[in-house]
């Protein structure tokens, strides 16, 4: 089974006193292997400076739509939900750090996607 970890390093200063956080994301499988997340600028470019997550600003819609591109590898359905998945997921996420199944990933998006499937059922209006 494949994870995502996200957890922040601490960068010190010459003198040893803490200067800034940088945000981590990990692909990792059953077998250790274990590769970045790439941030996936090319796709669309909302935080160049990198992931972030815990609330919903640029960082973590960047994080969102990486999530969306590897866990779906579908460029189409990615873009279709990864704000949601921000919105749902991403922005409530612990500061400190986490992990997501890929099973964990899928589930919401294909919650999300039935969710609309729902929607745009209720919204037709009835033959006449």
């Amino acid at each position: 089974m494949k994870f995502y970890r996200g957890y922040r390093v601490e960068h010190l200063s010459l003198d040893g006193t803490p200067t800034t956080l940088r945000c981590v994301v990990r692909v990792e499988d059953d077998a250790g292997r274990r590769r970045p997340l790439p941030l996936r600028l090319d796709v669309r470019n909302h935080s160049p400076t990198g992931f972030e997550w815990g609330y919903v600003g640029s960082g973590p819609t960047q994080l969102a739509l990486a999530l969306c591109m590897d866990a779906l590898k579908d460029r189409r359905r990615a873009l279709h939900v990864y704000m949601q998945v921000k919105f749902r997921l991403v922005g409530r996420l612990p500061h400190d750090g986490w992990t997501i199944s890929h099973a964990e990933m899928l589930a919401l998006v294909h919650a999300i996607e039935d969710e609309e499937r729902v929607g745009e059922i209720g919204s037709e209006s009835p033959a006449e």
